[in-house]
């Protein structure tokens, strides 16, 4: 093989598509009917379905607050199962191939653990299983540190690993392989959805940072970076999916692509804070420093001295996120703390928001007539984002679909 002039492609399934040695069977016979037409794969794998909730059970047994070391070095162990059991899949086909671990690479990764960003790739070993005629399949949410510490890579990390090894391999392309049939206008669960054939990078961004499970933002980051074109397919049948790829196009008119939703937010209220310069960074900085991403942000007008100043986190991050604000609170002289689980971000992603007001008025006026609240609202050139109660959640997806005839194609 000329690796010169290789037609290479990465493949990444995920722990739906390997969650069972039928499913493994499967994938083994999809990349062995890919491997005739491409001369070399590499294949990203997830651990198996349910297999990272186990091993976290495990953990939470033993200790209520395992060092992240060593919850990356548990966690990185589902991987190396699906990609050792793979290789066997492959191999009773006919098929050569070879599983890698992030260290045999390696996959290098700054020192973060559970959250670790990949710094660096180096390809020789794929690039001489190619070689060799041979499928390359790699453990994917690990990483190593240049001392040799295992790394995981956060939520998506194998998404990331396969986008990252596509930029890496120059390869034409990198295919998502999940349990869904691509990218759809909205949930296909809450309402009649259409499958988009094409996604832009920015598009998507904003869809995987909004809720949509389809895809992590990271990976998507990375595809736009480094110009990785994605299919977006189902491991269950042989359908064209979603190609994400491409910037957002120059638009006079606003063209909503799809209406997303995340449940997985927190609400959190900081009363009667001083206004005065420094405030808001002594709240959010410490935050920060704790890696807790906050999301929406609103302000009121001060009265006697004081506002109120109300932010969004990842649900998950609530509890961490409150210990800091409300012992900031005390230090600040502020009058208290609030928060809220019971809340929902619906959002409408598309093109030339900016240039068309008709957009907003349209999603209030539809949110309002149903007699929803809008709690805090945020906008970007390709989407508005609200803050409501999550009882409206799927209300609010099904009359926005339809308001912006988003079935129609």
């Amino acid at each position: 093989m000329d690796l010169g002039k290789r037609k290479i492609i990465v493949q990444k399934y995920g722990g739906t598509s390997v969650g069972s040695v039928e499913r493994i069977k499967e994938v083994a016979r999809r990349i062995a009917e890919r491997k005739k037409e491409y001369d070399a794969i590499a294949v990203v794998v997830s651990a198996m379905g349910k297999e990272t909730d186990r091993l976290i059970s495990l953990a939470g047994e033993l200790t209520g607050s395992p060092s992240l070391r060593e919850i990356d070095v548990l966690l990185s162990s589902g991987e190396q199962v699906s990609a050792a059991l793979l290789v066997m899949a492959l191999e009773e086909r006919g098929v050569n191939a070879r599983s890698f671990l992030s260290f045999q690479i390696p996959i290098l990764t700054d020192e973060r653990h559970a959250a670790a960003l990949i710094r660096e790739i180096r390809v020789e070993k794929l690039l001489q299983c190619f070689q060799e005629g041979c499928v390359a399949v790699v453990a994917g949410f690990q990483g190593i540190t240049q001392t040799g510490e295992i790394t995981t890579l956060g939520r998506g990390g194998s998404d990331t690993t396969a986008v990252a090894l596509a930029a890496a391999l120059n390869a034409d392309f990198c295919e998502i392989y999940t349990d869904v049939n691509g990218v759809y206008t909205c949930d296909p669960q809450i309402h009649a959805a259409r499958k988009l054939a094409r996604i832009s990078y920015e598009g998507m961004m904003e869809l995987a940072g909004l809720g949509a499970k389809v895809l992590h933002n990271r990976c998507v980051e990375l595809a736009r970076k480094f110009n990785v074109k994605i299919h977006v397919r189902s491991s269950f049948n042989n359908e064209e999916g979603t190609w994400v790829n491409g910037r957002e196009e120059e638009m006079e008119g606003a063209l909503i692509s799809s209406v997303t939703y995340s449940r997985e937010e927190a609400k959190i209220s900081v009363l009667g804070v001083p206004d005065k310069p420094g405030i808001a960074s002594m709240i959010f900085i410490p935050l920060a420093e704790m890696g807790i991403n906050v999301d929406m942000i609103i302000q009121n007008i001060g009265r006697q001295n004081a506002a109120d100043l109300t932010f969004t986190v990842h649900e998950e991050d609530l509890e961490k996120a409150l210990q800091v604000v409300k012992k900031v609170a005390v230090e600040i002289g502020a009058e208290g703390v609030h928060s809220d689980r019971n809340i929902a971000k619906i959002s409408i992603v598309g093109g030339g928001m900016h240039s068309n007001p008709g957009v907003a008025s349209l999603m209030f006026q539809v949110l309002a007539r149903e007699g929803i609240n809008i709690m805090m609202i945020s906008t970007s050139e390709i989407k508005i984002s609200c803050i409501i109660d999550s009882r409206y959640t799927e209300l609010a997806v099904r009359i926005l679909h339809d308001a912006f005839k988003l079935g129609e194609s």
